[in-house]
C-alpha cells in the first residue's frame, strides 16, 4: 500500500478551496495546506475538513511548494492548486496508486482548463500535461520566478494517469490579462538575467508564430469565439514577455 499526502499552497482562496478539498476526500491519506497568511476565510473553510493547516509567509512559488512537501507525513506527494479539483476518472487512478506496493516514482496527468465558464479543449491549453504526484525523495520543485515544475532525478520512471485534473483557471478575461501581465514581467526578468538576446524582429516573429500555432495548428478555432480571444491574449503574452526582456536588457546597458 502507498500513502499519499496532498499539498496545497494558498493565499486568499475562499472562492476555490472548498471545491478542491471536497474532491480530495477519501482519495488521499492526508491533506496539508500551507497558507501565505490569508486575510479572507481560507483558514475557516479549511477547518471544516480534515487538513493540517500551516501558516507560512510566502517563500516564492518554488520555496513554498517544496516547504509544503517537507511538511507532509508521507513521501508520495500530490501537489494540487486551490483552484483545481479531481475528475472522477482521476480519483479512480489515484486510488489505484494507493493500492500498489511499488508505485512509479512520478505520475503525470492531463489538466483541463476552464476559462470564464467554458472548458477549453484546444488552443494549446489541452492536454496541458502536469507532473503532480511524485516521491519527494527523488524529485522537487525547481524554477526561478514563474512556471515552477517538479524535476525528478535522472532515470526516474514517470507514468501517465487517465482522467483530468480540472482547473478553474480564470473567472473573467480581465483576470487572465492581469495575471499574464504579471507573468510576462517575471519571465522577462528571468530571461534578462540569463542574458537571452531579443531583437525587434524576434519579438514580432514569436508573437505571430504563437497565434498561428495555437489557433490554426492546435485547432484553437474549434473553441469558437472564446478560442480566438484566448489565442490573441496568449499571443500578446508572448509579445509582452519578449518586449519586456528587450527593455530590461536595454536599460541595463
Amino acid at each position: 500500500m502507498t500513502k499519499i499526502s496532498a499539498t496545497i499552497i494558498t493565499l486568499n482562496e475562499e472562492k476555490n478551496i472548498s471545491r478542491c478539498l471536497a474532491s480530495l476526500q477519501d482519495v488521499v491519506d492526508e491533506i496539508v495546506v500551507v497558507d501565505s497568511l490569508s486575510t479572507d476565510k481560507t483558514e475557516e473553510i479549511c477547518k471544516k475538513y480534515q487538513v493540517r493547516f500551516i501558516p507560512q509567509a510566502f517563500l516564492g512559488y518554488v520555496g513554498q511548494k517544496n516547504f509544503a512537501a517537507q511538511q507532509a507525513s508521507n513521501d508520495f506527494v500530490f501537489n494540487i492548486d486551490a483552484d483545481e479539483c479531481l475528475s472522477e476518472g482521476l480519483k479512480a487512478e489515484i486510488l489505484k496508486i494507493r493500492s500498489l506496493d511499488n508505485p512509479a516514482p512520478a505520475y503525470t496527468m492531463n489538466r483541463l482548463n476552464n476559462y470564464w465558464g467554458s472548458w477549453i479543449k484546444h488552443c494549446g491549453l489541452y492536454p496541458d500535461r502536469k507532473l503532480r504526484i511524485y516521491d519527494r525523495r527523488k524529485g522537487e520543485f525547481q524554477g526561478k520566478y514563474v512556471h515552477e515544475k517538479v524535476v525528478m532525478k535522472q532515470d526516474c520512471e514517470t507514468q501517465h494517469l487517465k482522467g483530468d485534473l480540472l482547473h478553474y483557471a480564470y473567472t473573467s478575461e480581465q483576470a487572465l490579462i492581469q495575471q499574464l501581465d504579471k507573468f510576462s514581467t517575471l519571465r522577462a526578468k528571468e530571461y534578462a538575467e540569463r542574458g537571452k538576446q531579443v531583437s525587434s524582429v524576434k519579438v514580432y516573429l514569436k508573437t505571430a508564430w504563437k497565434f498561428f500555432r495555437d489557433y490554426v495548428i492546435l485547432l484553437g478555432f474549434l473553441d469558437g469565439r472564446k478560442g480566438f480571444r484566448l489565442c490573441r491574449i496568449y499571443a500578446n503574452y508572448e509579445y509582452q514577455k519578449y518586449s519586456k526582456t528587450k527593455s530590461i536588457i536595454k536599460s541595463a546597458k
